[in-house]
């Protein structure tokens, strides 16, 4: 009985201080001291007028980001930041499945902005050139999936200020979540509803356009793919941009490391599988960061083998081996579809930053339980 009251006065906490808030089909959810979770479902059109109305004010301002971006672009490259936009967007439209810009217009149509301003949101990460660890078997404490993501990426220009945990519940494709960004419709991290989870490494080959960009790659994969082997046959069957690298798990304990360059065929890497781009092999561990950082990671995959788990592996990932930009970081257990995650302040990075927990299950339910309320 004592558990029973306790469960109801979580539940009146809950529905006290949230704040939801609907259009159409879709639920923004705001809790204090909590980021906020955007859920989208249904066609493209619907998920991007839910995404720009829901987070109008939020994509303006990530749009604002991208006016820092577009000149230290200049700085550095003595190039303009919005023509290469418009080459990635040329280039790729072979590959890029239509559904995405018909969801990123529409998005921009419900946030006041121009379909071309939407679009560059969407492109701009193809044009900047991170660490993965997952772990399972022996290397873990009771031999499930953990697998981290750090993305080390621009924190100076403010985009931690637009952060957004996203759900996509699209029209027949599987449900996903992100660790993302207002106005952004890719993904850079990762976990689908059957438990499989991505994340990436940017290298080098800008310029290489003539494929399906990086951040549209990892949305198809989680879409499509239940597994890391139907995300491998997709990644082998797919045209490819640049060069990036990818950690991918799923629910059954599979998982790999990608080296992937554009025109070239993808290297796949096991665990414990020695390679020219990995200072060591661990048995069970699929992993892959910038050599800088390596030595790093290694003395910490041997200090917490077997006894690697969420908290541990939060340890694992500190500096040097998140660096000064460290925006954001995830880290995933795809076998019970809950992640954990940190994001950057403005005067903290991501990995030393505050934790936060959902599971992805549980936000599909409690989105599906009050849907036909709102309607």
């Amino acid at each position: 009985m004592k558990n029973i009251l306790l469960i109801l006065v979580a539940i009146s906490m809950v529905a006290l201080f949230a704040e939801d808030k609907w259009f159409e089909k879709g639920l923004r959810i705001d809790n204090p001291g909590e980021y906020p979770i955007l859920i989208m479902a249904g066609t493209p059109e619907e998920m991007g007028r839910q995404h720009g109305e829901l987070f109008k004010n939020e994509i303006k301002r990530t749009y604002d980001c991208l006016r820092l971006v577009a000149g230290g672009y200049m700085m550095m490259k003595n190039d303009w930041f919005y023509d290469r936009i418009d080459e990635v967007q040329k280039r790729t439209a072979h590959v890029l499945p239509e559904r995405y810009l018909n969801e990123l217009d529409a998005m921009s149509d419900a946030a006041g902005l121009t379909h071309a301003q939407g679009r560059q949101i969407g492109f701009f990460p193809e044009l900047f050139h991170c660490s993965g660890i997952a772990a399972r078997g022996k290397a873990t404490t009771n031999g499930q999936v953990v697998h981290v993501r750090v993305l080390d990426y621009m924190k100076d220009i403010g985009l931690q200020n637009m952060a957004l945990i996203q759900v996509f519940l699209p029209d027949g494709f599987n449900p996903w979540i992100s660790v993302g960004f207002a106005g952004f419709n890719g993904t850079v991290t990762a976990m689908n509803a059957k438990g499989l989870a991505m994340g990436e490494m940017g290298g080098e080959g800008e310029g290489d356009w003539d494929g399906l960009p990086m951040s549209y790659l990892m949305r198809k994969i989680m879409e499509e793919c239940d597994t890391v082997q139907q995300a491998k046959k997709l990644i082998e069957e797919t045209p490819l941009t640049c060069e990036y690298y990818y950690v991918l798990s799923d629910a059954t304990g599979d998982m790999v490391a990608v080296e992937t360059k554009a025109g070239k065929t993808p290297v796949f890497v096991k665990p414990g599988e020695k390679h020219p781009l990995l200072l060591e092999a661990f048995e069970d561990v699929a992993w892959i960061t910038a050599p800088q950082r390596q030595k790093a990671l290694c003395e910490r995959v041997h200090k917490y083998y077997g006894k690697i788990d969420a908290e541990t592996m939060k340890e694992v990932i500190k500096r040097p081996v998140a660096m000064s930009s460290n925006l954001h970081d995830a880290i995933f257990l795809p076998q019970s579809l809950d992640m954990h995650f940190a994001y950057a302040s403005d005067t903290v990075i991501g990995c030393d930053n505050t934790y936060h927990k959902v599971n992805l299950k549980e936000l599909i339910q409690y989105y599906q339980a009050h849907l036909q309320n709102a309607q």
